[in-house]
């Protein structure tokens, strides 16, 4: 359920063995050209993650989501981006703990936020975004309002109350500047090819030199690196400390915490992005379709999950009646095999089989004869050679979201299968 944080409350960030780190000694500047409100003035802030006491100004300490992950993709398939560059995920405000908050304020989960950074004059950084902030399905737009209202309204020093004379939405170009200018310090490609690791079709590496190379630029501070189909790298978290606000503040790199690694130890693949392609998403107000699946991958067989992926994140699971919900348990799904085809098959959940219904995804003992699909590329589900499927809107809290196959509903999403 979102929870709404108070500036007013108090917050004590989790304490245990203090991290070492290694400082951006500058804060980044408010980039020029753009309308900014007047944020809090901080006197002497601490280091979050690292105070001894409670903390109750939590406009020049962030709380308690200390730990701020500034996250990268490399997709290849589609190609998102230059094709000599990752790509921005986004800014996470984790807890100090390995934890994390999401949609911590409905009221300020906009979506608008091309004519937001528009009417704030920001559009250099709007354009820099469009290239480097760009989605593998869906429009650009649609992953700027998802990572906004799921992170950045979780960033305590972004609240309302923070700013002098605030004015709705005045923070949004503060999140985003910032989040780009911290991109910007993290040169992945240029630090890893800098190591001899450099995009191939057939070479691997192990992942000691993968980390060698990033954490060599960080202090000794390792990464988080993400691995799809089990070794191929696609993602990358730095850890930050902030003194201070994000705004104003300096960010310094920190340990991760959690999991060092989804990827194997060798064997990652660092595939390369095509030569010919171009940034796949651009700037819009309104939802598009999703670059369409075909079917190339491998049949689903046995019981898993069926993933929802949305603005280049998981966000949430088909639960056993078809639809979308993004809190709770995921149900189990069966895929069988079709005898019409060897790469075709049925799912059914403990609800029954599945099929689409008046256009929509449905699970029931009604459904009398299930529905035949097939799998494409990242074990993405596809239907009638369609691999996005459709929303009115991302569920939240208890709501769940009817999933369909036409394109009149707002919200594109993908749904990939997990193997259980």
């Amino acid at each position: 359920m979102p929870s709404v944080r108070s500036l007013s409350g108090f917050a004590l960030s989790a304490l245990g063995s203090a991290q070492s780190v290694f400082g951006l000694k500058s804060p980044f500047p408010r980039q020029v050209g753009f309308n900014v409100g007047a944020s809090a003035s901080c006197t002497n802030p601490q280091l979050s993650c690292h105070n001894t006491s409670v903390v109750e100004d939590l406009c020049c300490f962030n709380s308690p989501g200390g730990a701020l992950l500034q996250t990268q993709f490399w997709d290849t398939n589609p190609v998102t981006g230059p094709t000599d560059s990752w790509t921005i995920h986004g800014l996470w405000p984790d807890n100090c703990d390995g934890t994390y908050d999401s949609n911590c304020d409905d009221t300020r989960a906009y979506t608008n936020i091309t004519q937001i950074l528009q009417a704030a004059g920001a559009t250099d950084l709007l354009a820099y975004m469009t290239t480097y902030w760009a989605s593998d399905s869906g429009t650009a737009e649609s992953f700027w309002e998802h990572e906004w209202g799921k992170h950045g309204t979780c960033i305590s020093t972004l609240e309302p109350s923070c700013y002098t004379d605030y004015q709705p939405t005045e923070e949004v170009p503060d999140f985003f500047n910032r989040t780009v200018n911290l991109f910007k310090s993290l040169p992945t490609y240029e630090w890893l090819s800098a190591a001899g690791v450099v995009p191939s079709s057939s070479a691997t590496y192990t992942s000691a030199q993968i980390q060698s190379a990033l954490s060599v630029n960080r202090g000794g501070h390792q990464v988080h690196l993400g691995c799809t189909s089990g070794s191929t790298l696609d993602e990358v978290w730095y850890f930050f400390n902030v003194e201070g606000s994000v705004q104003t503040g300096t960010f310094e790199a920190s340990d991760l915490v959690g999991s060092a690694s989804t990827c194997p130890s060798t064997g990652i693949k660092y595939l390369p992005k095509s030569s010919s392609s171009t940034p796949t998403s651009t700037a819009t107000t309104t939802g598009t379709a999703a670059p369409t699946a075909t079917a190339t991958g491998a049949p689903f067989s046995g019981s898993g999950y069926l993933n929802v992926v949305t603005g280049g994140s998981q966000t949430g699971c088909i639960i056993s009646g078809g639809k979308w919900y993004t809190s709770g348990t995921c149900a189990t799904f069966t895929a069988t095999a079709t005898t019409s085809s060897g790469d075709n098959f049925t799912l059914a959940s403990s609800k029954g089989a599945c099929a689409v219904v008046s256009g929509a995804l449905t699970c029931a003992s009604t459904v009398t004869s299930g529905a035949e699909f097939t799998a494409g590329e990242g074990d993405a589900l596809v239907y009638e050679g369609a691999g996005t499927f459709y929303a009115d809107s991302i569920p939240s809290g208890s709501t769940q979201a009817s999933v369909y196959t036409d394109d009149s509903h707002t919200t594109s999403l993908t749904i990939e299968w997990q193997t259980k």
